[in-house]
């Protein structure tokens, strides 16, 4: 998983965001929705696993809960996260809470970025911490928070953690990788974190310095190659495109050198959601890592390659490069918050499906009262296909692409910025709309961006599938039809014209001669 984290006073309109890839090759890709609730007192809530729907125990329900869409509530309270690991011994498998549960339920109860990290820190104190380390994005309105997290080990219930609030005119991100080393000890309004963070890792052998020096992602998460090539790397990647400075981390990037990147940074120019957006779908394009057009990209450049991470040939091992954007995403999005406007104008999540460099960012308002038929939960699961489910849909074509990536991601990247430049170009008309329909009536004005929301995934949908007939009808069998005036060309006998064969690259030609030598030398 990835997640940048981008100050209000770093971003082009004012808003706070953050950025999710949700990345398993066992995650389907859905919108999950609780609507608000009233409960009893002396109710209780049972929680499953996330990850795997493992039954994990029970906890108390609270009296109210609030509307929440995806990871954004209806108070545009935003919450992603990252798994780190850390040290394997602290996991408690008697834990009832584990990260994806603390995120949703905290979600239906929090309406601040400080409330939520009070209350995730309360539920794992209270019921036990169940998963490993976690990286946990949280931002409203006015506040961006990176808070790293991690259990205490079977019989220990509890976790041991810190939360840094992100400057205003700053960028952050994590991705899979702990990133807080030192921080602040007496700065509480911009710094909180638990009592024996420091004394606990003393305790497990973990340090033995001075507080002051005391760094949690060393003591709890020690960085490894994997570490840095396959996690830091992306955040070094993000960081790389905002600030020019960056470049000089590329060793550190490539795990040749240790010294560890800013938890944030300054950005050189100012961010919008489209920026975040399109950061999301990075492979490395144009750095020392960029690998479309080494041996393992084939003939069409892809910078795909299938899992897993790391081989070996004759007992040496080597690596694949893990990129932002990865085949393997369920779902992604971009949160936009925004202080100014009611709380069901002001919050957006913009909410894609499948390979974020393939997928479409959808506007989700966080008022909205129910959710895109295509992206239901419930509609399809991993083991069964539906041409009535967004994930399947978006899985089809990109898994389309993969084979040709050079010419066909030309058409994805065609239709995205159709798609996403009408829904920003768009953006200000509707929400004025919206802003006047709730001065007269706040059902009303949300049922109108629920419409959008609903509508603008149904027409964008068909618009991917059509791209993914065009695709399969231009590409079949290897070759190429042709086209004229927009429509694919016929003969002069009204058939369809004899396709171009354009074969491959000349270097890929060179490597396959490199390798086979005469073998395939036309001899008369």
């Amino acid at each position: 998983c990835t997640n940048f984290l981008v100050g209000k006073k770093a971003s082009t309109d004012g808003s706070t965001m953050i950025s999710y890839s949700a990345d398993s090759y066992n995650l389907y890709g859905e919108l999950y929705h609780w609507p608000a609730m009233k409960y009893n007192a002396g109710e209780i809530l049972k929680v499953y696993e996330w990850d795997t729907g493992k039954y994990l125990g029970e906890i108390p329900q609270v009296l109210q809960t609030y509307n929440v869409l995806g990871n954004m509530n209806e108070h545009q309270l935003a919450i992603g996260e990252t798994t780190f690991t850390g040290r394997r011994e602290l996991s408690d498998s008697t834990g009832v809470m584990d990260y994806g549960s603390l995120i949703y339920i905290t979600l239906q109860r929090s309406k601040t970025a400080r409330e939520a990290i009070s209350i995730m820190t309360e539920l794992v104190k209270d019921h036990g911490y169940y998963s490993t380390g976690e990286s946990f994005s949280i931002a409203d309105p006015n506040e961006v928070w990176v808070m790293e997290l991690i259990g205490k080990g079977a019989g220990n219930k509890g976790a041991v953690w810190v939360a840094v609030r992100i400057p205003d005119d700053c960028v952050s991100a994590h991705a899979n990788q702990a990133r807080i080393q030192q921080f602040p000890l007496d700065d509480a309004e911009n710094c909180i974190y638990s009592p024996d963070v420091i004394s606990f890792a003393r305790e497990k052998g973990y340090y033995t310095g001075d507080d002051a020096d005391f760094s949690f992602a060393q003591a709890y998460a020690p960085i490894d190659f994997g570490a840095l090539r396959f996690c830091e790397a992306r955040v070094w990647s993000f960081f790389n495109h905002v600030n020019k400075d960056m470049a000089k981390y590329v060793t550190y990037a490539k795990g040749e050198t240790t010294d560890p990147m800013p938890l944030y940074i300054k950005p050189d120019k100012k961010l919008s959601p489209r920026d975040v957006q399109n950061y999301m779908r990075d492979h490395y394009e144009d750095t020392e890592l960029d690998w479309r057009n080494d041996y393992g990209a084939g003939p069409f450049s892809s910078p795909y390659r299938w899992s897993p991470l790391t081989w070996e040939v004759d007992s040496v091992e080597y690596c694949n490069e893990r990129p932002i954007a990865t085949q393997q995403t369920g779902f992604s999005f971009v949160s936009q918050s925004r202080s100014w406007l009611p709380n069901e104008i002001g919050g957006v999540l913009w909410f894609g499906i499948d390979d974020a460099a393939q997928s479409v960012y959808y506007p989700v308002y966080v008022g909205n009262t129910s959710v895109p038929e295509e992206m239901k939960v419930g509609n399809g699961d991993l083991l069964n296909f539906t041409w009535e489910s967004a994930f399947w849909i978006h899985n089809w074509v990109s898994n389309m692409v993969y084979d040709r990536y050079s010419d066909k991601i030309v058409h994805v990247n065609e239709l995205q910025e159709k798609l996403e430049g009408n829904f920003e170009t768009k953006q200000t008309e509707i929400e004025e709309k919206a802003l006047a329909l709730f001065k007269e009536s706040k059902p009303e004005a949300i049922k109108f961006l629920t419409e959008y929301t609903n509508n603008s995934v149904t027409k964008g949908l068909q618009e991917w599938r059509k791209m993914g007939e065009y695709m399969m009808v231009k590409y079949v069998d290897g070759v190429v039809k042709k086209e004229e005036n927009g429509k694919f060309k016929l003969n002069d006998h009204g058939q369809t014209a004899s396709p171009s064969r354009p074969g491959y690259s000349n270097d890929h030609y060179r490597k396959v001669v490199e390798q086979t030598g005469d073998k395939y030398k036309v001899l008369f």
